[in-house]
């Protein structure tokens, strides 16, 4: 347990093609802003679709093969995620076709941005470039172009996808969330033992925060 006067530490274990981290994120970010919480984020990689072709797949096409959803769900959970995003101030853009990706080499790509101090920025990023913006997030070049677009090198980045010098650490921390007993994300950690799953609402993360500070006083 941290003590009273250090940062409350937060790891959150996510992939940049899940919606409900996008959203879960920004309740927890509008609870932490009202609570006033001194706090340290950590993000952690997690790919939800691990063996995915690198083409990707279409996202209803998607859902159905892994979940068994109907074309009607389909629509009906975009829908929701869409009002949720509007609540917390984010556009998800649904197009027909959208289509998702495997992400090992984005959680590469932000490794390497959080020894930059850049991993927070190019994590929103990327959120927006791929749900807002449709941009092909297993394309180098596109990532690239992102973490450029943040400030980041154009040719350290172009570098780290080629060679994959993370790929190893990524893969090791994986492993070790999986190890876990994180199965799903968003998986939220605080201050290192209290483990919250799913995308819980601003009022509830702020319940939350309040009984983490009290536990602290």
């Amino acid at each position: 347990m941290a003590t009273q006067n250090s940062p409350l530490r937060i790891d959150i274990i996510s992939d940049v093609m899940c919606p409900w981290c996008v959203i879960g994120y920004r309740q927890l970010a509008s609870a932490l802003e009202t609570s006033g919480v001194e706090h340290e984020i950590h993000w952690h990689p997690f790919e939800l679709n691990p063996d995915m072709p690198v083409q990707g797949q279409d996202m209803r096409e998607h859902l159905i093969e892994k979940y068994g959803t109907t074309p009607e769900q389909s629509d009906a959970n975009r829908a929701n995620m869409t009002e949720r995003g509007k609540e917390v101030g984010f556009d998800f853009n649904f197009v027909e076709g959208f289509r998702m990706h495997n992400t090992f080499k984005t959680h590469q790509l932000l490794h390497w941005a959080s020894e930059q101090g850049r991993k927070d920025a190019l994590k929103q990023a990327l959120f927006t470039a791929h749900f807002t913006h449709g941009r092909d997030l297993s394309d180098d070049a596109v990532l690239v172009e992102i973490a450029a677009e943040i400030g980041l090198d154009q040719s350290e980045a172009t570098a780290v996808l080629a060679d994959q010098r993370f790929a190893a650490e990524v893969r090791q921390q994986e492993k070790f969330w999986m190890q876990q007993g994180i199965s799903g994300v968003p998986a939220v950690v605080f201050d290192r033992q209290h483990l919250v799953t799913g995308a819980q609402g601003t009022e509830n993360y702020q319940s939350i925060l309040s009984q983490l500070q009290q536990m602290r006083d």
